[in-house]
C-alpha cells in the first residue's frame, strides 16, 4: 500500500533509539525526508546513517527537551514539517506520593510543555498546506495506569486531553492529531522498567517478564517494528479520517473497553 508519504517532511523526537527510531525507519521506508533529534550525538549520527540506507535524506540534531533554548531553536525550524512525531524518554519510576514538586515541574517542562510548543510552531504551516500529521507516543498508562509510574501516568494523560481538544480545532484544515499507546514493546526502556520492578520486588527479572507475558493475550512482547507500522499509517494520507484518537498497540494487554 502506498501511504503517500514520499517527499513529505518528518521530524521525529527521540529518533535515535527505541520507538522513535522505529517510527523514523518506517517513515523513511515510505520515502519521507527525515530529521531526527535527541540528546545523544553519537547515537543520532549512527541512527541517521543506518536509516539513510533506504535512500532518503536523514538529518539529525542534538536537542534536549528539558532545555528551553533547545526547544526554542527547534520550534523556529518546524514550519515546513508535514509529520511531527512527539516522542520522549520516560520518567523514572516512582509512586505518586513520593514525587517531589521539583520533579513534577521538571518533567512537566520536558514531557508536556515542550511537545505542545513544537506542535504550535508546526501547525501554521500544516494548516496552510492543508496537510499535517501530529503523532504523540504515549503509554498504556493513559488508559490503564501502571503501578510505580506515577509521573508518566499523570503527565502523558494531560497530553491526551490537549490533543483531543486540538484535534477538533484543526480538523477542517487537513491536520490530524493522534496518540499511540504502546503496551509491552520490547525496547531498552521496557528492559529498564523490568529490571527496576525486579529490584523493587526482589524477584528475578525473567520472573517479571514471564508475569508480563502471561498478562498479554498474544503471549509476548511486541516489536518496535509492529508499533512503528501503526505510526506510519497514522502519518499517511490514507489515515485522513482518523483524528483525536488514542490507538493501543498492546497485544490486547489493556483490559478496558
Amino acid at each position: 500500500m502506498d501511504l503517500g508519504l514520499a517527499g513529505k517532511s518528518a521530524l521525529v523526537l527521540g529518533g535515535s533509539r527505541g520507538l522513535g527510531r522505529a517510527i523514523a525507519q518506517a517513515l523513511a521506508e515510505e520515502g519521507a525526508r527525515l530529521r531526527i533529534v535527541g540528546r545523544d550525538r553519537a547515537a543520532l549520527a549512527q541512527a541517521a546513517n543506518d536509516i539513510g540506507r533506504c535512500g532518503v535524506t536523514v538529518d539529525h540534531q542534538v536537542v534536549d527537551l528539558s532545555r528551553g533554548e533547545d526547544v526554542d531553536a527547534l520550534s523556529a525550524s518546524v514550519n515546513e514539517v508535514d509529520v511531527l512525531v512527539l516522542n520522549g524518554g520516560g520518567p523514572a519510576p516512582g509512586t505518586a506520593a513520593a514525587v517531589e514538586n521539583a520533579a513534577w515541574r521538571s518533567a512537566f517542562e520536558s514531557m508536556v510543555l515542550a511537545p505542545m510548543r513544537l506542535a504550535r510552531a508546526a501547525l501554521p504551516g500544516m494548516r496552510r498546506r492543508k496537510f499535517g500529521r501530529i503523532l504523540i507516543v504515549l503509554s498504556s498508562g493513559v488508559v490503564q495506569p501502571i503501578p510505580n509510574l506515577a509521573v508518566s501516568n499523570a503527565l502523558r494523560l494531560s497530553l491526551v486531553g490537549w490533543a483531543k481538544t486540538l484535534a477538533a480545532e484543526v480538523a477542517l484544515d487537513g491536520v490530524t492529531i493522534n496518540g499511540l499507546a504502546p503496551g509491552r514493546i520490547h525496547t531498552s526502556r521496557v528492559d529498564a522498567l523490568d529490571n527496576a520492578e525486579a529490584a523493587r520486588s526482589g524477584r528475578a527479572v525473567e520472573d517479571v517478564r514471564a508475569q508480563s507475558r502471561a498478562n498479554i493475550p498474544v503471549g509476548r512482547y511486541g516489536t518496535p517494528e509492529e508499533f512503528a507500522a501503526v505510526g506510519a499509517f497514522l502519518a499517511s494520507e490514507k489515515a485522513s479520517y482518523v483524528t483525536g484518537a488514542v490507538l493501543r498497540i498492546d497485544g490486547g494487554m489493556i483490559r478496558s473497553i
